[in-house]
Parts: C-alpha cells; structure tokens; sequence
C-alpha cells in the first residue's frame, strides 16, 4: 500500500455497528458512501483509539466491504497459480492483517477532511469503478477510485486508485514476486508478517 499523505483517504474501513449495513448494500456507490462516513468517524478518534485500537475498529468493516482473498490474488500476480493451498491460505491471512495495520496506521488524525461521490462506471468486465473525491481545507482534492466487483449480488472492494489511476495493489506485485522467488509463499507471508507488528508495534 503506497503512502502518499498521512490524512489521505485511501478506500478503508467502517465501524464496527455499520457493518451489517454495509453487508447489505447492493449498489457500489453505496458500499464506498459507506466505507467514507465510518472513516471519518474512525479518523475523529484516531488518537484515542491508538494504532491497535483502530486496528481493531477496522478489521471486521474491512473483512466485511473488502474481497480480501481477491485483493491477495491480484497483488502477488501470476505466481499465485503456482502456489498450494495451503500457501495461498498463509498468504491471504497475512496479507490481510497487512492491509489492515497499514490503515490503522495511516490514519492517525482528521483536520476537517469529507468526501464527495463523483460517479459510477460500469466496466466491460462486469466491475464497476466508482469515482470518488478527498477533500481537505486548503489543500487540493485528491481523487480515489474503487473497483469493485459482484459476486451472488455482493459488491466488494477489490482495488484502489490513488490518482484516480494508481492500482495500489499493482504497485506492489515486483516486490511481491521477488519476495516468493527469493524464499517462496513462506518469506512473503514472513515479511507481511514483519511490516504488520512494526505498524502496529507503537499502539
């Protein structure tokens, strides 16, 4: 996950009471409306919360609005074909508490920021991209877009834009792909791993 500014939005995760809400939205926008007004409310009380208590707030929002597994497949790219299953299961769970230490830690504070729905797309793959605004007090809007896709009437997080075009999750395959060449599924989970406790290791 790339960072770019601590306060920047990134397409993370609800409070807990919104979940069942959330779990039962059906159209896509709806589930990013969702994700936007809980962050805020997790961003209001950051610094109470600490990293692990953000992290806690986060990661039943994030398990619900996220297709995690699918996020994992496409980070680590091609190899994943090659890996058993039990790999891919170590993967996705470290990958998954990854991504969610890396929100709780990211956002930290809130200084006035809100958001702004800008459209949908429906894409000839069935996804739909959602387009979306940051916006700060005396700072420039920062445009987040959000690929999700359906499954059995289901719309879930499967991608972010930063920039609008950014894929978080693209940005990290090279890094990825060298981590299991170098030591297989069990290095890369190790590093995740790693990266997890330092994030949280302040909280």
């Amino acid at each position: 996950m790339q960072r770019f500014h601590r306060r920047a939005v990134v397409a993370t995760a609800i409070v807990s009471p919104a979940v069942p809400a959330l779990a039962q939205a059906t159209a896509p926008a709806a589930v990013v409306e969702g994700f936007h007004a809980a962050l805020l409310d997790t961003m209001r009380n950051a610094r109470l919360l600490g990293p692990r208590g953000r992290e806690r707030r986060l990661r039943p929002a994030m398990q619900a609005a996220f297709d995690l597994p699918a996020m994992t497949r496409i980070a680590v790219g091609p190899p994943w074909t090659g890996l058993a299953e039990d790999e891919r299961q170590a993967l996705v769970s470290a990958f998954s508490d990854w991504v969610v230490a890396t929100y709780a830690n990211r956002f930290d504070g809130y200084a006035g920021e809100s958001f702004a729905t800008v459209g949908e797309s429906a894409l000839q793959s069935g996804d739909r991209l959602v387009r979306t605004q940051l916006l700060r007090p005396n700072d420039a809007p920062v445009q987040l877009n959000y690929l999700l896709r359906g499954g059995e009437g289901r719309w879930r997080v499967v991608d972010i834009y930063l920039a609008g075009t950014i894929s978080e999750l693209a940005s990290r395959r090279a890094e990825f792909t060298t981590l299991l060449r170098d030591g297989g599924a069990e290095r890369l989970a190790a590093e995740l791993r790693r990266r997890t406790a330092a994030l949280l290791g302040g909280g």
